[in-house]
């Protein structure tokens, strides 16, 4: 599906991250692998090359945009062309309104908006002379209904819905595609450490009566990001088992 295209995902070091890369991998893509930390990166590289494809490691703080100008361009330039970008890198502060810092607030919205931007558009310069490209945002299901403790998280997934949506405006004319996933619960170490009461009421506010996975993210992406889609752009793939209709 992705035999000689390259595709960069940012936070992959672990997680949904990490399972988006090697569902690209699996599919034929060279994976470009960012996260703040350089050494987190090996097990990920790993596992990409397991998968008989190439793996480049790069070091990236998305907060930094002249570091991520720099960081794509490097990009660019070693693989000659990025087809597939996954704004994925993303933290959480959570707590009370009342009780959030306005260091929580910034942090939040810094990493996982202004990232997004930062990336964005860095890259839509490089696709833009292909005249090609597939732009998939990670947003949250907290970015359509909101969530009590998460007025932080809340707002800058939010913020990457409506900003996909423009830059989808914008760059359709090159033949450029940007879309959002917007995952719900998604089994992690943190689900699973969860008591059996929490996770009960979690799972009785999901249709499907169960909890994603990071593959079901990473299979939408896929999708997003393939030809198959090539009508597709401007929206947001909800992976959450129906909690929001």
């Amino acid at each position: 599906m992705f035999e000689g295209k390259i595709a960069v995902v940012t936070g992959s070091a672990r997680g949904i991250g990490q399972a988006i890369a090697y569902n690209l991998a699996a599919r034929g893509a060279d994976i470009v692998l960012c996260d703040i930390k350089a050494e987190w990166l090996t097990e990920s590289a790993e596992g990409v090359k397991k998968l008989g494809r190439k793996a480049y490691c790069f070091e990236l703080d998305v907060t930094n945009a002249t570091a991520v100008q720099n960081a794509f361009n490097d990009i660019a330039a070693e693989t000659g062309r990025i087809d597939i970008l996954v704004n994925n890198a993303g933290i959480t502060k959570d707590g009370l309104l009342m009780r959030m810092s306005e260091e929580d607030w910034d942090a939040v919205l810094t990493v996982n908006l202004k990232g997004t931007f930062a990336c964005t558009k860095a890259v839509s310069r490089i696709m833009m002379k292909q005249r090609s490209g597939s732009i998939i945002n990670i947003a949250s299901v907290v970015g359509l209904m909101g969530n009590a403790g998460q007025a932080n998280y809340a707002a800058s997934k939010g913020g990457v819905i409506a900003f996909t949506k423009s830059v989808a405006k914008e760059l359709a004319s090159r033949n450029i595609r940007a879309n959002a996933v917007a995952p719900g619960f998604i089994s992690s170490k943190m689900t699973d450490a969860l008591s059996a009461d929490v996770r009960q009421k979690m799972l009785e506010a999901i249709p499907l009566a169960s909890f994603g996975t990071p593959e079901d993210v990473a299979n939408a992406v896929a999708f997003l990001a393939c030809d198959q889609s090539s009508y597709i752009t401007g929206q947001v793939i909800s992976v959450n088992g129906g909690m929001v209709m």
